[in-house]
């Protein structure tokens, strides 16, 4: 051996090793693993113990590609680090794992390209795919959707299985809570363009403020973080209304966090209202009075209509599960002066 270098690690014991060891041929071995059924149960029982004594391990995943079957699921999100997955990545990984299934979450950045990258990469190992806020076009969608099962999360198709939240009610509620609070002009402060829900928020918004004859405008769009939050806060200061209703809850605390530094205080002379309760919507001060989505629920549910699609070859229900909304009021609404 080369003294300069270390000593080499021992390789892994491969089905040939197996083999050798047991005077069978490899495909025996194989099949003992693959279809025990179709091997002599003595043989069979000799093959699993001599592997076991040399430490083989069968690759389930190399074994299902021909299939197809890998017991895997794939959860792609826009952003890992948005609080907004949290529970939405729990709640799916909990269903999944009781269905007996390991689930591969990829971020991609709240970026196109990354997402069609990750979506090229994970379609030959997996037997489903769950598209959370997805940023591709519906024609993109589409063509992921017919290698594999696919639901979407946040989003409507007519033709592929979807879970959403109720964000007409939810802005309605939104609505109605500034009314109560003697506001007359409210600024949607919207987030990515390419963002679904973002216009269903802002249709949502118009329609509620014309019923109740109130003024509605729009600035944006804004990246869907806190650093989008606080270039908000900037445009928002030059015509600024006494409320806002905010794409998302990074973005409220962001825009809060800008607005104070301006001298503006909330919500004396602002209301702020956001959208989903991520964790730490009701740490910042004052507390955020945001539209919750049952996220936990949200990726459970997700999970569970794509099991459906994995279990039935009967035609699948496109109707959009809508899971219901919620508005928690906190420190961040008050009473316009």
């Amino acid at each position: 051996m080369d003294p300069t270098q270390g000593p080499r690690r021992p390789s892994s014991p491969t089905i040939y090793d197996v083999a050798t060891a047991c005077g069978v041929a490899p495909s025996t071995v194989s099949r003992a693993f693959s279809r025990p059924g179709r091997v002599n149960a003595e043989t069979a029982e000799r093959i699993r113990k001599v592997a076991a004594e040399l430490g083989y391990r069968t690759n389930p995943l190399a074994r299902g590609l021909p299939t197809g079957k890998t017991s895997l699921l794939a959860l792609i999100v826009a952003d890992v680090t948005n609080p907004f997955f949290f529970q939405i990545i729990r709640g799916a990984e909990r269903v999944a794992r009781k269905a007996g299934y390991t689930m591969l979450v990829a971020d991609v950045e709240e970026s196109m390209e990354t997402e069609r990258e990750a979506l090229d990469r994970v379609i030959p190992l997996v037997e489903g795919i769950v598209l959370a806020t997805s940023r591709l076009s519906d024609s993109s969608i589409r063509v992921a959707a017919k290698q594999r099962p696919t639901v979407v999360l946040n989003r409507v198709m007519t033709d592929i299985p979807s879970v959403v939240t109720d964000n007409e009610r939810g802005m309605r509620r939104a609505v109605e809570h500034l009314v109560e609070l003697g506001h007359t002009t409210i600024t949607y402060v919207a987030g990515p363009e390419a963002s679904w829900v973002d216009g269903m928020r802002w249709r949502s918004l118009r329609e509620a403020t014309y019923q109740l004859e109130l003024r509605a405008r729009r600035i944006g769009p804004f990246q869907p973080t806190v650093a989008g939050g606080l270039a908000a806060a900037r445009a928002f200061g030059a015509t600024p209304t006494s409320a806002v209703i905010v794409y998302n809850d990074l973005m409220a605390i962001g825009m809060m966090r800008g607005l104070t530094e301006m001298g503006t205080r909330i919500p004396e002379d602002v209301s702020v209202v956001g959208f989903d309760n991520i964790f730490g919507s009701d740490f910042c001060t004052p507390p955020l009075t945001t539209v919750a989505a049952p996220l936990h629920n949200l990726g459970a549910f997700a999970i569970k209509t794509l099991l459906g699609q994995l279990a039935s070859d009967a035609p699948r229900a496109l109707r959009p599960a809508l899971l219901p909304s919620q508005l928690i009021v906190r420190g961040s609404t008050g009473r316009k002066r």
